[in-house]
C-alpha cells in the first residue's frame, strides 16, 4: 500500500512516446512542476496533453513545448503562451479547444466510468456544428477541423454529446498526501487536479507534505487513494505569480 517513489524520474519513467496525459493546474496555480520537469528530462515525445492551458512560456507544460514534445493538446485557455500560439499557427501543434466546464466534466466523467454526457454548452456554435481549426497547414490553411457532434433535444432544450476523457496518465499537485495516495488540495490549487487524478489510468501525485496513513481526516480527503498509483514528496515547489498587481 506504500505508493511513494523516491525520485521524480522514477515516477514518470514509464510514460512512453505517444502517451496521453492529463495535467492538473490552472495558469501557474497547482501545477505539478516537478513531475513535468522530470518528464522533460526523461525525453518522451509525441505526447497528447489534457489540461486547462499549456502553462506559460518557460513554466509548467510551457517547458515541453519548445522541446517539441507535445503533438496534440485538449484544453480551454490558450492565452499567455507565445510558443503555443506560434506552434499552433505554424501547423506544429494540434489544439482541441473545449469549453472550460465541459473540459472539467469530460475528465470527471472519465474518472466515474461515464463514457459520454449531454450538455447545453456549445450548442449553436462550432463546438457542436464542427469546423473549429484543430491543426493548420504550413501555408496557414486549416488542415484538420473538428467534427460535428450529435445534438439532441430533452424537454425542448438542445444538448450536445461530449465524450469522456480517460488519459493514459495523470500528473497532479497536492498540498498534502499520505503513503496510500489520499490527497488534499489547498484552496484554488484544487482546480483541475481532482478531475485529472480520477480520470488517469495511472495517476502520479506530487505532494508538498507527506504524512502517514491515518493522519488525514477521512472527511478532508479530496482524492481517495484508490485513484492514485504513485506519490512523490516535493519539499521545494516553485509558486510564481502570473500577474502581480500592487497599488
Amino acid at each position: 500500500m506504500d505508493k511513494t517513489v523516491q525520485t521524480a524520474a522514477e515516477a514518470v519513467a514509464d510514460i512512453g512516446d505517444g502517451s496521453s496525459i492529463a495535467v492538473g493546474g490552472f495558469g501557474m496555480c497547482g501545477v505539478p512542476t516537478a513531475l513535468i520537469a522530470a518528464l522533460l528530462e526523461q525525453g518522451a515525445t509525441d505526447l497528447e496533453t489534457i489540461s486547462n492551458n499549456l502553462g506559460v512560456d518557460g513554466f509548467g507544460l510551457g517547458t515541453l513545448l519548445p522541446a517539441g514534445r507535445i503533438r496534440r493538446t485538449i484544453g480551454s485557455y490558450i492565452g499567455n503562451n507565445k510558443e503555443m500560439a506560434r506552434q499552433y499557427l505554424a501547423g506544429e501543434l494540434e489544439v482541441e479547444l473545449t469549453p472550460q466546464g465541459t473540459l472539467a466534466e469530460r475528465l470527471r466523467a472519465g474518472g466515474s466510468g461515464i463514457p459520454a454526457f449531454y450538455t447545453p454548452a456549445g450548442v449553436g456554435t462550432l463546438v457542436a456544428e464542427g469546423g473549429l481549426p484543430w491543426r493548420h497547414a504550413q501555408d496557414g490553411s486549416v488542415a484538420v477541423m473538428s467534427p460535428a457532434k450529435e445534438v439532441r433535444e430533452f424537454d425542448g432544450v438542445a444538448y450536445v454529446l461530449e465524450r469522456a476523457l480517460v488519459p493514459d496518465f495523470a500528473l497532479v499537485h497536492a498540498w498534502k498526501g499520505d503513503r496510500h495516495g489520499n490527497l488534499v488540495y489547498r484552496r484554488s490549487a484544487r482546480n483541475f487536479n481532482p478531475d485529472c487524478a480520477a480520470a488517469g489510468r495511472i495517476t502520479i501525485a506530487q505532494v508538498e507534505h507527506l504524512v502517514e496513513p491515518g493522519e488525514i481526516d477521512p472527511d478532508s480527503v479530496h482524492t481517495p487513494g484508490i485513484h492514485v498509483d504513485r506519490v512523490l514528496h516535493v519539499s521545494d515547489v516553485d509558486k510564481p505569480i502570473e500577474f502581480r498587481t500592487v497599488r
